[in-house]
């Protein structure tokens, strides 16, 4: 019998080293690639067609369900999603009946979801797994916001929520999310987690800045057409001329959620 080839997805080395040490221990497991982002899980998926993915959610640039949005549903192989903390999609994969390994996940859970992968690919059952994705890529276009959000540190799990988040800074490969004169640094992007967030109460006002709209105390005109936002806790931020007609339409009442980027 020919083995199922596997790829696995994910941006974080230990993840991947971690899943293929695991993989390693089923001889009826090939594993044919290895991605550490959205981009080459793309390219591999079209080139390599292999049998199972283990897709991380969470990824900077191109995430896990940007990667099936490229492929398409209908065409892509059995997934095992592999998530750190998003509730929404984990509430989606539930209603769906797809697998999703929680991280840090043990090696019984592990297991437990490879072995439906493996079932699914030998049953030639990938049909109805694709209807079943294609249904989660329409469960997730409900415009569902998050309330909180989930950072992990080296010590604990810290949730913030958003009505007391004032405003995030992009940081290279990560962001900060700056709450009640305390900072958490989370590994995603601005346009990543903007998307996640209620349009009517955060708004981007600079490449390097998102704020809370009810957290803005006044704006102040600054240089060349720009201004300088100032929150209630004295924070300021420049706002470039780039997003001056989002904010505007939002401090209005209009609806700017068409381009948020």
């Amino acid at each position: 019998m020919e083995p199922v080839r596997a790829l696995i997805v994910d941006d974080e080395p230990l993840a991947r080293e971690t899943i293929h040490m695991l993989l390693d221990d089923r001889p009826e497991v090939e594993v044919v690639g290895v991605c550490a982002n959205g981009e080459e899980a793309v390219a591999a998926i079209q080139e390599k067609a292999p049998d199972l993915v283990f897709l991380d959610v969470q990824m900077p640039a191109l995430d896990g369900f940007g990667v099936i949005q490229a492929i398409g549903p209908a065409r892509m192989p059995v997934v095992i999603f592999v998530t750190a903390y998003d509730q929404y999609a984990l509430r989606a994969f539930e209603a769906q009946a797809l697998d999703y390994l929680l991280k840090p996940f043990d090696d019984e859970r592990f297991m437990q979801a490879l072995d439906r992968a493996v079932q699914r690919v030998r049953q030639q059952a990938v049909g109805a797994f694709n209807t079943q994705l294609a249904g989660l890529m329409q469960h997730l276009k409900r415009p569902t916001y998050l309330e909180r959000i989930m950072v992990k540190t080296n010590d604990a799990v810290v949730f913030v929520d958003t009505d007391v988040l004032t405003w995030i800074e992009a940081a290279g490969d990560y962001i900060v999310l700056h709450a009640g004169g305390t900072k958490h640094l989370l590994r995603e992007t601005m346009r990543g987690i903007l998307e996640q967030l209620d349009p009517r109460r955060f708004v981007r006002i600079h490449r390097s800045s998102i704020v809370r709209i009810d957290a803005i105390a006044r704006l102040e005109p600054f240089f060349h057409g720009d201004y300088v936002v100032i929150l209630h806790d004295g924070t300021k931020l420049k706002l470039s001329r780039r997003y001056w007609e989002q904010v505007e339409a939002v401090l209005s009442g209009r609806d700017s959620s068409e381009d948020r980027r």
